[in-house]
């Protein structure tokens, strides 16, 4: 599968917030890779944005598409090797990043966070994409 090196829990590089990701610093990957693209608080299905004004209930819902879109493209959250999280407003760091902690537990995929000045429709709060490595013969 993959290899991450250099493994570590938010808990520890950042103290004084109430987080609980296993994230690492390096992840290498064989197989197919899977982009998926940003996901936000959007039914797949209809289109509609949900959990207006709740970033952390947004967060849920991201995940919530991402896990289904690979699981569609024949994989799963465990394959994801890189997430970016961007929100609109640092405030919400601690309430998304713990959402998003529980989705990924024990995954250990590289981080990046963005805080931006707005993401396409004023209603969503955060937007998360993920790159992903299906074992090869996946």
């Amino acid at each position: 599968m993959h290899t991450r090196i250099r493994k570590f829990n938010t808990r520890d590089t950042y103290p004084e917030q109430k987080l609980d990701n296993d994230l690492c610093q390096v992840v290498v990957a064989h197989g197919s890779m899977v982009f998926v693209r940003g996901q936000v608080a959007q039914d797949l299905g209809t289109g509609k944005s949900v959990a207006i004004g709740d970033a952390g209930t947004q967060a849920d819902h991201a995940m919530a598409n991402i896990a289904r879109l690979l699981e569609e493209a024949g994989g799963s959250l465990e394959h994801v090797c890189k997430i970016t999280i961007y929100l609109t407003d640092a405030r919400y760091r601690e309430a998304v990043y713990r959402v998003v902690g529980r989705w990924l537990r024990g995954v250990f995929p590289v981080s990046t966070g963005l805080v931006v000045s707005a993401l396409a429709r004023p209603e969503w709060l955060v937007e998360i994409d993920v790159i992903a490595v299906l074992p090869e013969g996946t």
